[in-house]
């Protein structure tokens, strides 16, 4: 497995240099920060995420306004208590995605946030207070707890809301395989840990936050 060093000279040759790659790079929030976001701004977010896993992504930023209409600036509280019945009238309006299992999904989501509030304040407070050393961890409380937000959904609803996160797209796994960190897709509990392990590592000798190293991954393989 190369040095983090090592790995950045190789993103940075092939972005432009040093300089130029670092304009590509951006800072995850601060805990406090992520702590202030409203529980609302999370749920929105999550929802967004669904709908644009196996969809144009374009389509559903188009239509986002539409859906915050809809649903009440996603306010958590009232989306956890929606029933069958206003499921069923989403599914005639014709200003949003009309796709009956997602907008489930806003409820369930909305429940699972509620619950995390009631245990830790707010559910901003648990993403924020999480350990990034144990990223993959909080990747399967969102998998186990949440609804539709496992694999790569999870990780860029974490990655847009500003935490420190690795997203394992194709090409971050392809350099994670080059490097013998895994051989195939991450997408078992051992292979995500030894992810995770790897990902430690670079932070360790780097001082970067996850983010970076993710960009630095991927910079090695994609064009």
């Amino acid at each position: 497995m190369r040095t983090f060093d090592e790995l950045y000279k190789m993103a940075a040759d092939r972005k432009g240099g040093p300089e130029a790659f670092e304009a590509t790079l951006t800072t995850p929030k601060t805990p406090d920060e992520l702590a202030a976001i409203p529980d609302d701004r999370w749920l929105s977010m999550m929802s967004k995420c669904i709908f644009q896993a196996g969809f144009n992504w374009k389509v559903v930023e188009n239509k986002w306004p539409a859906f915050e209409e809809v649903f009440h600036g996603f306010d958590v509280a009232r989306a956890a208590f929606m029933t069958d019945e206003d499921i069923e009238t989403l599914l005639s309006d014709k200003r949003i995605i009309r796709n009956g299992a997602k907008i489930a999904a806003i409820r369930d989501n909305a429940q699972f946030l509620a619950d995390l509030a009631k245990e830790h304040g707010s559910a901003a407070r648990f993403f924020a207070k999480w350990p990034d050393e144990d990223y993959v961890g909080l990747l399967d409380v969102l998998k186990l707890r949440g609804t539709r937000l496992s694999g790569n959904t999870g990780m860029y609803l974490l990655r847009f809301m500003g935490r420190d996160s690795f997203i394992l797209s194709r090409d971050v796994v392809a350099a994670l395989v080059r490097e013998g960190v895994v051989d195939k897709a991450a997408t078992s509990k051992r292979d995500r840990l030894k992810a995770q392990q790897a990902f430690n590592q670079w932070r360790e000798e780097s001082g970067r936050p996850f983010t970076h190293i993710s960009r630095v991954l991927a910079c090695t393989v994609g064009d």
